[in-house]
């Protein structure tokens, strides 16, 4: 019998969310029923809900999420009933062309549930990045599910399933941050500050944190920054390169993801450097470089995807140094909000107010 339960739905584009009857499916072969107890808002279930990702509506809104597994399908055997998971987008297959190099970070095959979870109707929903967790109860392919350590709480632990694993990764895992490098964040909301967190634990002696809110700066500073640049009012480029002995950063994260931080990005590291895009552009923005330049000062143009991670292995790390105090997830929970709340954190979002607002269930 399938479960009722309410959830968070964008029925058209660019209209308010509303909260409906939602029918999730028993869990088939591969498949997971996860009962969800806390899911962040993040700026890509306002893309869904605006029509940035596709016009696939009704969309069910909320990936960024953990809980506890209610039941399992047949032939699945990574996760039980009772465990405590973090969910995410990028369940490797381990067997396309990327897996086989022992790369599954790249998985070019992702997965997720079979079976669609409806309205009341009967309508099919489109579930945001495979997930659809602004609900009580979601189901998902059982590799969307990583165990990690239940004694972190939900609202902290959820936040792996997308932006700060996002940005922990661009520094850590893309960007290869080391001991005593230098590094300089641009744009420092949920994701551009678990880039700094990731780089003040992987040993950057130098990290410097580039937007153009104040609050936003103070957040950075309390997450590792040794140095804040005001975008709105200095030369980002050659702020960054007085702070590096005048040579630039080792390794510069563009957390926006615009032709203009980009451009400053690429300037702004030092020869040899390195550039990670994880800001996600829109599709009609371009960019143009000397190509003499980007010859000249060699390094290398990365992008992250996901921060480039392998949810089994760097899920239940990053718990594990958030319960010995070197990880503060907690700083990223700006607040507690219910389900019928997500329209208002919209708002605050896009206003910059909070790092993250998550809904408990």
């Amino acid at each position: 019998m399938p479960h009722e339960v309410q959830g968070v739905v964008a029925m058209t584009k660019g209209r308010p969310v509303s909260l409906e009857t939602v029918l999730v499916p028993d869990p088939g072969p591969g498949e997971a029923l996860v009962q969800v107890q806390a899911c962040g808002v993040c700026h890509t279930d306002l893309h869904y809900r605006d029509g940035g990702i596709n016009d696939e509506f009704p969309f069910l809104l909320g990936h960024e999420a953990a809980g506890v597994v209610e039941a399992v399908g047949p032939g699945v055997t990574d996760v039980a009933p009772g465990d405590f998971v973090v969910l995410n987008w990028r369940a490797v297959c381990g067997r396309c062309r990327a897996c086989l190099k022992g790369k599954p970070w790249y998985c070019f095959n992702t997965h997720n549930a079979t079976q669609r979870m409806t309205l009341a109707d009967g309508t099919e929903l489109s579930a945001a990045l495979g997930i659809g967790a602004f609900l009580e109860k979601t189901l998902v392919a059982s590799g969307q599910c990583t165990k990690v350590d239940p004694a972190a709480p939900a609202t902290a632990a959820g936040l792996l399933g997308c932006g700060v694993m996002a940005g922990f990764g661009a520094a850590v895992n893309t960007g290869n941050v080391g001991r005593g490098d230098s590094v300089a964040v641009i744009g420092c909301g949920g994701v551009g500050n678990a880039a700094i967190a990731g780089s003040r634990i992987a040993g950057a002696t130098t990290i410097i944190a580039v937007d153009v809110d104040a609050r936003k700066l103070e957040w950075a500073r309390g997450l590792g920054a040794t140095h804040t640049v005001d975008g709105g009012t200095e030369d980002v480029v050659a702020r960054i390169r007085e702070l590096t002995g005048g040579f630039g950063a080792d390794v510069v994260i563009d957390a926006v993801g615009r032709p203009e931080t980009y451009e400053q990005a690429f300037y702004a590291r030092d020869l040899a450097g390195t550039v990670v895009l994880v800001g996600v552009p829109t599709p009609d923005l371009t960019i143009e470089l000397p190509m003499i330049e980007v010859f000249g000062r060699g390094g290398a143009l990365k992008s992250s995807w996901y921060g480039d991670c392998l949810p089994s292995r760097d899920f239940p790390m990053l718990i594990d140094l958030y319960r010995q105090g070197r990880f503060d997830l907690d700083a990223f929970v700006s607040e507690t909000i219910g389900i019928g709340d997500i329209e208002a954190a919209f708002e605050r979002m896009h206003r910059g107010e909070v790092l993250r607002s998550v809904v408990v269930l």
